[in-house]
This record gives C-alpha cells, sequence and structure tokens, in this order.
C-alpha cells in the first residue's frame, strides 16, 4: 500500500475516466500512475468533481481491463498501483479491508476487536464508508452482525450483487475439485 498525504487535490497530474459496467459507469481517478479513487454513480462520500482532473481515456487500460475481468468472475485480486491519503484510523481499517480474502466476509465488530484500540463497531463503518477505491479496496466484504447487509457508499444493491459474484465463483471453483 502507498498512502500519500496530505488529501488530494486537483493537480496536473490527476485525472479522471469513466469504466461502463454492470454497475453502472464506474469513475476511476488516477494521479501520478496510481488510481486513488474508484467511484460508483451516486456515490455517497464523492469528491468534489474538480478534484478529479482532465477527464481522460489514456491511461486506464490496464485498471479498465481488471474491473471487467473481476466483474466476469475471472480475477480475485487486483494488481493496479493504487494509494489513498486518509488518516491514521482510516489506513488502518483499510489495510484490514485488503486482507478480507475474496468470497468471505468480516464483520465492523470483528474489524474493531481486530484493532484492539477500543474503536466501535460504528467507527469502524464510518471508516469503512470513507474508502475511496470501492471493489479495489473490498469494503462490500464487511457486513452487519450476523451476516445482515448493512450500508454501502454505492448502495446496497451493489454490494449484494457483488457479494454474490465472489460466492459463485468461489463455489464454481470448490465444484470443479
Amino acid at each position: 500500500m502507498l498512502t500519500m498525504n496530505p488529501a488530494p487535490t486537483m493537480s496536473i497530474d490527476t485525472t479522471h475516466t469513466t469504466v461502463a459496467s454492470e454497475l453502472g459507469d464506474l469513475t476511476v481517478v488516477a494521479r501520478r500512475g496510481a488510481v486513488v479513487g474508484l467511484y460508483f454513480p451516486h456515490h455517497w462520500y464523492r469528491p468534489d468533481l474538480a478534484s478529479f482532473g482532465p477527464y481522460s481515456a489514456a491511461g486506464f487500460d490496464i485498471v479498465r481491463q481488471q474491473i471487467g475481468e473481476y466483474l466476469a468472475g475471472e480475477r480475485r485480486e487486483f494488481e493496479v498501483p493504487t494509494a489513498t491519503s486518509g488518516d491514521a484510523h482510516q489506513e488502518r481499517v483499510w489495510a484490514m479491508l485488503r486482507q478480507i480474502p475474496y468470497g468471505e466476509t468480516a464483520t465492523y465488530g470483528d474489524l474493531a476487536r481486530r484493532l484492539e484500540d477500543g474503536t466501535t463497531a460504528q467507527e469502524v463503518g464510518a471508516a469503512v464508508g470513507r474508502n475511496p477505491l470501492s471493489i479495489l479496496v473490498p469494503c462490500h466484504r464487511v457486513v452487519g452482525a450476523g451476516g445482515k447487509l448493512t450500508g454501502y457508499a454505492g448502495g446496497l444493491g451493489r454490494k449484494r450483487f457483488l457479494l454474490d459474484l465472489e460466492a459463485e465463483v468461489v463455489e464454481r471453483a470448490h465444484r470443479l475439485f
């Protein structure tokens, strides 16, 4: 994980594109060769569009390809450079999200307990909701107590889609062996 501070601002090094998908047109923001944002239409905490820099179709082929492969059930991990710029607490939570295996889930409470610093499930949820790299940093794999589907910055329908996609791919792989 590459962490960049301070919070992102528009610069000549920042560009964005859109990636058409069955989840809607995803907005991908890159800065200096690293993806710094991946947002759904009507994303809860989408930054001001002015911070995304100019639109560019160039330079996004790898992320476009890997998102397509993931959504087709052909990719389980992403290999694109990413950078986040959250506070220390957010960065710790986002690092934990990266550790949740494909096709599995963790609860907000599980993550709070793993932090071992008195963080509540609600505080974990706030950090999860601010994840700027939806899909790439798999915040959709975090569920409520008892596996209840709760909050997702891209909407619960998209969260359900992503969880079902991963469950189907894992199940299909198990049937092959």
